[in-house]
């Protein structure tokens, strides 16, 4: 192998991101056979590192800039493929720098927290990605970020996530040579279809959580509102995942001539974007379905209430009736017991010296008695 040079980022001012064609492989070095992971150890930045020429690896250099050094051999078919994972300012600086990165878009890398976009800067596409995932176990989205910077020959991948699991899209690359021969833009290709695909379980976790909260609904459970709630800001995030990929599909669909586009790629890629304007679709009907569902929920509690107030009242009006009949009846029994009270006074009026004093007394009860208890009925207290 002869000497390689001190890495130097060579002019591609007139090279384009996406018009890379494969070519026949000359004299290049035996492939070094090695294993292909994403899957990074916590302490490692660089998960993966390769050296591809007509669509299979060649070497798996041990450094950035040792990868670098193979693009300056003279081997025009030759693509570097860096994997990171949260790598520190530094490391993505030298990097930068060998590669010829944008610098905003390096920034942008380094902060994370961005939204899905597409950007091309001279002969280097940035992208970014928000990839999801369904946690069975709480029943939530868990959210991820992919950066990916797309030159003639590099591919570099920065990932801020757990997700997406990029060993499998290299995997599948490395198992197909001639859709890798293709170049950066079968990386990007790859990557974009393992995110969408990702979407899928999502989508159907989220649906399952909206038939259940609908059972609850009309079962009347009190903390459905608050799930409801959850579960809407949960899907106002995917769909801030899902609704930029439309318009980065369309950029890229828009370049397919202008950078020449393989025919193969082309088809796939209108494929991807098929599939991200149906889930697309379907996150918005999530969305109208919430808002029914709280609507719903907001007019079951209504009427419960007002079944519950009505019942109250019913039970108010019957507990005034009893108070009523209950009244009245004392009311009956209460005067003969105050006629025979001040009769009953040791007091010498002249009645009870009187020979019908007692039994004038006792009709009077009676006489009392009956006028209240007619008054009563009539009035419907008794």
């Amino acid at each position: 192998m002869t000497e390689r040079r001190p890495a130097r980022i060579a002019p591609r001012a007139a090279l384009s991101t996406l018009t890379r064609r494969p070519r026949p492989v000359a004299a290049a070095p035996r492939a070094v056979e090695r294993p292909a992971t994403d899957v990074a150890p916590p302490q490692s930045r660089m998960v993966d590192n390769g050296v591809y020429a007509g669509g299979r690896r060649i070497a798996t250099p041990a450094s950035a800039a040792e990868s670098h050094e193979w693009l300056t051999d003279g081997f025009d078919d030759r693509m570097v493929w860096l994997g990171l994972y949260r790598p520190e300012p530094a490391e993505l600086g030298e990097i930068a720098e060998q590669y010829g990165l944008p610098d905003l878009a390096v920034e942008d890398a380094i902060q994370a927290h961005q939204r899905p976009k597409f950007e091309r800067y001279g002969s280097t596409l940035f992208v970014v990605l928000k990839a999801a995932r369904y946690l069975d176990a709480t029943e939530e989205v868990e959210f991820g970020e992919l950066h990916l910077f797309l030159g003639k020959d590099f591919a570099i991948t920065v990932r801020h996530s757990e997700s997406p699991d990029l060993s499998r899209v290299r995997r599948r690359l490395e198992s197909s040579p001639d859709l890798l021969a293709r170049g950066s833009e079968a990386v990007l290709y790859a990557i974009l279809d393992a995110v969408v695909d990702g979407y899928v379980p999502v989508v159907n976790g989220l649906e399952n959580d909206i038939d259940e909260i609908e059972v609850q609904v009309f079962r009347g459970d009190p903390h459905v509102s608050r799930r409801t709630y959850e579960l809407s800001q949960e899907v106002v995030d995917f769909q801030r995942a899902v609704q930029p990929l439309t318009g980065i599909l369309a950029a890229i669909t828009a370049g397919f001539e202008k950078y020449g586009v393989d025919e193969e790629l082309r088809s796939y890629l209108r494929d991807v974007a098929d599939h991200v304007t149906g889930i697309a679709e379907r996150v918005e009907g999530f969305r109208s379905q919430l808002r029914e569902i709280l609507t719903v929920n907001a007019t079951l509690v209504a009427q419960r209430q007002n079944d519950e107030i009505r019942e109250l009242t019913l039970t108010s009006i019957a507990q005034g009736e009893e108070v009523k009949k209950i009244s009245a009846w004392a009311a009956i029994l209460f005067a003969p017991s105050l006629v025979g009270g001040v009769y009953g006074m040791n007091v010498n009026f002249p009645e009870r010296n009187w020979h019908y004093g007692y039994p004038f007394a006792l009709a009077l009860m009676v006489l009392v008695s009956a006028t209240l208890y007619v008054i009563f009925k009539r009035r419907d207290w008794i």
